[in-house]
């Protein structure tokens, strides 16, 4: 179906973690360097990791409720099952991660830049990430509920069987972006902004009372 629409499909992280050493304890420190760690069960809450780099590092089940990772850079690494309210990831960079059964709400993603990374499973809730780039970027089986996407830039990015609601595209631009696997597709703002983006016959039928109205169309009878 790729070849037939042309969407170029998008690359993903191609991982594989050193042995990993037992995170040691205390608190995340700002501009902090942390190497081949393991973080597991860790609370992180309200912590202050803004700037720190996490390279080759596995975190497992770790708290982030208000733990502040603005500038953050997370390099070749898994995040499994992480949970959280309100986590600050404005600006962040995460590059060949893999997300994993994540339950994030509200998390600050604003300015961020994700380059092949996978998001499986889980559920995020109004995730910001308004004037964000994402490039290679794939959506797998997860539940994503009002994100914004407002002024961001999304390229190869893909979603499968996973639920899109409510999501809000502002003056985002699309370019390779396959959206034929999320059901529902729901666009609260912003359905002028699809150009770029392939959908289905069955998601252009659900759609057409959003564009319309996008488009000023008037529809009776």
């Amino acid at each position: 179906m790729r070849r037939s629409t042309g969407v170029k499909a998008a690359r993903r992280p191609e991982l594989r973690l050193p042995a990993l050493e037992r995170w040691p304890g205390g608190a995340l420190e700002p501009d902090g360097d942390y190497d081949g760690l393991e973080l597991r069960e860790v609370e992180l809450s309200g912590q202050d990791g803004a700037g720190a780099r996490f390279m080759d590092c596995a975190l497992t089940g770790c708290v982030l409720d208000g733990t502040r990772l603005h500038h953050a850079r997370f390099l070749d690494s898994v995040l499994t099952e992480v949970r959280g309210v309100g986590t600050d990831l404005a600006e962040a960079t995460l590059r060949d991660v893999e997300l994993v059964g994540a339950r994030l709400g509200g998390a600050q993603l604003h300015g961020a830049v994700l380059e092949r990374v996978v998001v499986r499973g889980g559920k995020l809730d109004v995730l910001n990430f308004r004037a964000a780039r994402l490039t290679d970027v794939v959506f797998d089986g997860c539940v994503l509920v009002e994100p914004d996407f407002g002024g961001a830039r999304l390229e190869r990015v893909e979603f499968v069987d996973c639920a899109l609601k409510e999501a809000d595209l502002t003056s985002a631009t699309l370019r390779d972006v396959d959206l034929r696997g999320a059901a529902p597709l729901e666009i609260a703002r912003g359905a002028d902004r699809l150009a770029g983006a392939v959908i289905s016959t069955g998601q252009l039928l659900d759609l057409a009372p959003v564009l319309a109205a996008e488009l000023g169309v008037r529809v009776e009878g």
